[in-house]
């Protein structure tokens, strides 16, 4: 029940909660491979995980971009040879008034959100293949599932996160044959960054540490039984 010397790679590690999944991993044993787009955000989780006695490389680029994405994953190859956990956690947020909504911001909404996925999944899948194994867990949003209270000026944000939720149940299923496991996490509102500057209405229920205690759940034995799912979180503030 345990993901030590298991090799994982975070995105959108270097702050809020792809930061604080990369340091609970590496502190529970995990060679981290942490990933995002800002040098000197990365630089700061490198920092924390190696100060802690932790093990972890950090590789800058965009996840929308497929070149990026690639060469994620060779350098991960090159160091550790392989792949045994994905947490997709790169996301973007951009709120407008559906009538003012650019092609441009709402196209790289959707290019970090779910193109970015739909990328690390594919390099994953093709690793994971080979090993016969592997777990990729996609986080989603509440903001992506049906029936649950929408907010306005979220739409491109609501369209992504319904499609990583989609695309995590195909990935389940295809993924079944070769031993690997997909699920999906949609949370509410957490404490990060990201929710302060989109939505500061909006009052955070969880933390990203506790959301990041989840994700170690799902990456490891524990949570086996986990695949295609799509855990719902809703949380009290």
């Amino acid at each position: 029940m345990s993901i030590r010397n298991h090799i994982a790679i975070v995105t959108g590690a270097g702050r809020g909660v792809g930061r604080a999944t990369a340091q609970l991993f590496a502190r529970e044993g995990a060679k981290v491979v942490l990933f995002s787009q800002t040098p000197a955000h990365l630089e700061e989780t490198l920092a924390a995980i190696r100060q802690e006695g932790g093990t972890a490389i950090a590789v800058s680029g965009d996840v929308a971009n497929e070149d990026d994405v690639q060469a994620l994953f060779q350098q991960m190859r090159k160091q550790f040879g392989r792949v045994d956990i994905l947490v997709n956690s790169a996301g973007l947020v951009a709120t407008r008034p559906f009538e003012d909504m650019d092609s441009a911001t709402w196209d790289r909404v959707l290019a970090v959100n779910l193109r970015g996925t739909f990328l690390c999944c594919r390099e994953a899948f093709r690793m994971m293949i080979a090993q016969h194994q592997g777990v990729i867990i996609n986080i989603s949003s509440l903001s992506g599932v049906k029936g649950v209270e929408k907010f306005p000026g979220l739409s491109a944000y609501n369209v992504s996160k319904a499609g990583v939720a989609s695309l995590t149940e195909i990935l389940a299923v295809e993924g079944k044959p070769h031993n690997i496991r997909v699920c999906a996490v949609s949370p509410g509102a957490i404490d990060t960054e990201m929710l302060r500057q989109a939505a500061p209405h909006l009052q955070a229920g969880m933390t990203a540490e506790e959301l990041a205690r989840i994700l170690l759940f799902l990456a490891d034995e524990s949570g086996s039984k986990f695949n295609g799912s799509n855990i719902e979180l809703f949380t009290n503030a």
